[in-house]
């Protein structure tokens, strides 16, 4: 490469760098388990997420009206919402909605309301709220998201968080100092098996100033990851294990409600 060139590089280089906005804070944030491990016996458990806002010389003076968006994703999957309608008495399956590769888990906590942190252009860019997450579907052929109150879209939402699967809660991060904060991540007994990724945004004046990531795992120990284990690497055997254990089942219920 040319002296010419060396210089047309350093140039650009410098420019760049000159645009390029500072960052004046950043987030150092950990949870309290990395690994945890679902047993027979597992009901639930609560994670805490904690961490601080690292201030440097470019931080403005005085500057502590900082707003924080924690945002929980869980391994993702194809899930179907169904429509049931009662036709002759009977209830049917009568339409359905593909989702396509959305979260199994998704929680999104605040430390107030998301209409007080960002304007609603912000909300929809950074997803912040379940009804701005995306949440890809199959539509007539095509692929896309959909408005908020879509009769599909809203009854997924609406089942997954009875099930504790999917939750917004904009008082749950707690700041205990101007720039130490926590939460907590509630994982019901159902959770879903795999790595869950967490986003903590940092906002002020409604603007995003940085953000960082973490992650923790959820994994099966014991009998039930060996079910697990056969059932995925060895699925014609477990079926005939199984097949032969209804059958022994049913076999020894013959015997022992038998009338003579």
């Amino acid at each position: 490469m040319t002296a010419r060139a060396l210089l047309v590089l350093a140039g650009l280089l410098g420019a760049i760098l000159a645009t390029s906005p500072a960052l004046a804070e950043r987030l150092i944030v950990s949870v309290s388990n990395h690994r945890v491990t679902v047993t027979p016996n597992y009901a639930g458990e609560e994670l805490v997420l904690f961490g601080s806002v690292e201030r440097d010389a470019d931080t403005p003076p005085g500057r502590t009206n900082y707003d924080l968006v924690v945002t929980v994703v869980g391994p993702r999957a194809d899930m179907v919402t169904r429509r049931k309608e009662r036709r002759f008495g009977i209830w049917i399956n009568s339409d359905y909605r593909q989702f396509l590769q959305v979260p199994t888990y998704l929680a999104l906590f605040s430390n107030r309301p998301f209409d007080q942190i960002a304007s609603p252009e912000v909300q929809r860019r950074q997803q912040l709220g379940l009804n701005n997450v995306l949440l890809m579907q199959r539509v007539s052929g095509d692929y896309a998201d959909v408005v908020p109150d879509d009769v599909f879209r809203s009854a997924f939402v609406r089942l997954r968080t009875e099930h504790g699967l999917y939750r917004e809660e904009t008082s749950a991060v707690t700041f205990l100092t101007p720039t130490l904060f926590r939460t907590t991540i509630p994982l019901p007994a159902e959770v879903p098996i795999g790595t869950y990724n967490v986003e903590i945004k940092l906002f002020t004046d409604g603007a995003l100033v940085t953000k960082a990531d973490t992650a923790f795992e959820i994994v099966k120990v014991g009998f039930e990851q060996f079910v697990a284990n056969t059932a995925r690497q060895n699925g014609l055997a477990y079926g005939l294990v199984t097949a032969a254990m209804a059958l022994m089942t049913g076999w020894m219920a013959s015997i022992v409600f038998r009338r003579d």
